[in-house]
């Protein structure tokens, strides 16, 4: 998945968002077939939604949550009056894994600089992890997302909500209206926000 060690100091020289998409596709390698999907949304975006890798049409298309995740995602944002045209959609890995399992921890560690930096250069108010996978990446490797989901917590600045990925409510209805509290708290803190 991650074809070539990430140089701190390359990585920082990186100043835009292109510049670094660029980079990811020296550094992650798809499968043959699939592509990277480094996200999309506005480059200085207020809100930037955080999923744990692409599956299977996110990887045909390039474009983060496409598939029936980011079709749930998208009918709770919209029922919490969040445009998602105004977030910035990504994930911790940038290519599926293979066989669309879940990322192992020491992947998230090595793709870990690259969302940080990307973090850095859209300077968010606000971060929903949407998953498990996207807490340990940014907030604790060793944090519970059952435990932290719905508390606001903070870092560098950035307002973090920790939330269920989509994919959860598919296989646990008990997560569906948990996960709408959570959206409609991330809409309150954009309007509070201004």
């Amino acid at each position: 998945m991650i074809a070539e060690t990430i140089s701190p100091q390359e990585l920082q020289s990186i100043g835009n968002l292109q510049s670094l998409h660029a980079f990811s596709q020296r550094v992650f390698q798809p499968e043959p077939g699939e592509r990277l999907v480094f996200g999309e949304g506005p480059e200085h975006a207020r809100l930037l939604l955080l999923g744990e890798a692409p599956g299977e049409k996110e990887a045909e298309t390039g474009r983060p949550f496409v598939g029936n995740s980011g079709r749930l995602l998208n009918k709770y944002l919209e029922n919490a009056d969040i445009a998602r045209e105004e977030a910035y959609l990504t994930n911790v890995i940038k290519v599926r894994p293979p066989g669309n399992r879940k990322p192992k921890m020491a992947e998230v560690k090595e793709a870990a600089p690259i969302l940080l930096r990307q973090i850095e250069l859209i300077h968010p108010a606000i971060i929903v992890c949407l998953g498990s996978i996207a807490v340990h990446a940014i907030v604790d490797p060793k944090a519970k997302i059952t435990e932290i989901r719905g508390t606001w917590l903070e870092k560098d600045g950035i307002r973090i909500m920790p939330t269920y990925h989509p994919s959860a409510v598919f296989r646990d209805e008990n997560k569906r209206e948990l996960l709408k509290q959570d959206l409609f708290s991330v809409a309150t803190m954009l309007n509070k926000l201004g």
